[in-house]
């Protein structure tokens, strides 16, 4: 059993990385390619990707080229999408043929995707047959679907085999397989009947059948099953594959627990960017230009700029009740600042709840229920503090009353206007993401201040 890195080692695992880095952009400005050479020959393939990323540009193909072949098609499968597209431009015809035939399947679909459609058609001419079939079969399907990331190299076998005939099989496809831990059975029409684990044929007698040991219970997806639900069946199962089957229940994949892992931190990237309010299209931020990075920030900002143009226009619409009480603009801020922070919380916990399915037993009117309570005893807590706090500000009761009333109020309508819209945004096969913090600050800014200055007009009789 492998035993669980600690921050320690997960530090020194850091620093190692920088290490190599360093060493070798030096060891290539110094033209001492030998050394380079042997400083890579130890190190794992996704560290030295990581280290070819922080690169100049023009030492990267050249740091690229003293891998031997077998090492640099594991790096460059590691490799951001914008360093292989820029790699890719640098290589000899025949380095691009070796390079890209030899690697997995979903990887190569992975990197077609990214690359100019001129480049691909090019690309796939160099493939062998073989190759250029699989990989058209997996472009064939929607992005970001099972079929786009599945591998179609796996170990199909039949029922009628025996554990001694399986395992002679293995040793003879174990290298053109990507996993060998499951093994799946197929009848004559390639449906898949059954799952055998390498474990379970290793311990079973070398005459019996697959068909006596298989497990019959499988768990399977949909070619056109997106890559999220994917994700979640893989997690759900603790499985290291899952099986890929088409609307006839052909077996035509697998999807492998390390794409899982990419996908999940793709996913919880573009969740992330949009809880704040950036467009993502599953490009690398920090590696796309300045323009490109403003066009994806303005759209919400805009939108959130005439958002609050609606503030401005409530606040002057009250000019008569100001002049008389001038001293409740000083609360302004405090209510729609803690406002916008409670319902930017109930969004938050919730959107997150809906992505992992931690709440779809719950249902909505539960959860925006719970969030209602949470909003109210919040809003007491505060209010009462703000209440006090105000009094002592400007020694009216009365305003400071406004003051306690109108934050118990912002907050539950911020929390339930956090909880409410998520699952409204999902009603109309929208992502709940989308229902950004940002946008709910905005909105409770709004409809705050207007209640700030009804409960105030009301309590103080203006």
């Amino acid at each position: 059993m492998n035993e669980p890195v600690t921050p320690i080692q997960s530090n020194s695992r850091k620093e190692l990385r920088q290490l190599v880095s360093n060493q070798l952009a030096l060891l290539l400005e110094q033209g001492n390619l030998q050394g380079a050479k042997s400083l890579l020959i130890p190190v794992q393939p996704v560290d030295i990707a990581e280290a070819i990323e922080g690169l100049p540009k023009s030492m990267q193909v050249i740091a690229f080229r003293l891998l031997v072949k077998e090492e640099a098609i594991a790096v460059y499968e590691h490799l951001d999408s914008t360093v292989q597209q820029s790699l890719i431009e640098q290589f000899k015809q025949q380095e691009v043929r070796d390079i890209v035939e030899e690697m997995s399947p979903d990887d190569r679909a992975r990197l077609f995707d990214e690359l100019p459609a001129k480049v691909v058609r090019r690309l796939l001419e160099q493939l062998s047959p073989e190759e250029r079939q699989t990989t058209a079969l997996l472009l064939g399907y929607e992005e970001y679907t099972a079929g786009r990331i599945m591998t179609p190299e796996y170990i199909s076998l039949k029922q009628s085999f025996t554990v001694a005939q399986t395992l002679e099989r293995i040793r003879t496809l174990a290298t053109a397989s990507e996993i060998v831990y499951y093994l799946y059975v197929t009848d004559a029409f390639r449906h898949l009947v059954g799952i055998v684990s390498l474990r379970e044929l290793v311990l079973s007698s070398p005459e019996v059948t697959l068909g006596e040991i298989m497990a019959k219970e499988i768990v399977s997806v949909n070619t056109n099953d997106d890559q999220e639900e994917v994700a979640r069946v893989i997690q759900r199962y603790d499985l290291l594959a899952v099986p890929v089957v088409d609307k006839e229940q052909r077996l035509v994949g697998v999807v492998t627990v390390d794409d899982v892992i990419d996908i999940l931190q793709q996913e919880a990237t573009e969740d992330i960017y949009a809880l704040g309010g950036v467009q993502s299209d599953g490009d690398n931020y920090f590696q796309t230009s300045l323009i490109t990075v403003a066009r994806k920030r303005v759209m919400w900002l805009l939108i959130l700029l005439l958002t609050n143009t609606v503030t401005g226009t409530i606040i002057k619409s009250q000019v008569g009740l100001l002049e008389q009480m001038a001293i409740l603009t000083a609360f302004i801020p405090l209510l729609t600042g803690t406002g916008g922070n409670v319902g930017a919380q109930s969004s938050t916990v919730v959107i997150r709840g809906l992505n992992t399915e931690e709440i779809m037993d719950l249902g909505a009117g539960q959860v925006i229920l719970r969030e209602l309570m949470a909003g109210a005893l919040l809003g007491v807590a505060l209010g009462l503090l703000a209440t006090v706090w105000a009094y002592g500000l400007q020694g009216n009761w009365l305003v400071s009353i406004s003051v306690g009333v109108s934050l118990v109020a912002i907050a539950i309508l911020a929390s339930v206007a956090g909880s409410a819209l998520p699952f409204v945004f999902r009603s109309f096969g929208l992502d709940p993401a989308l229902m950004s913090a940002p946008f709910i600050t905005t909105a409770v800014d709004v409809i705050g201040v207007l209640i700030y200055f009804s409960i105030a007009r009301m309590i103080l009789g203006l």
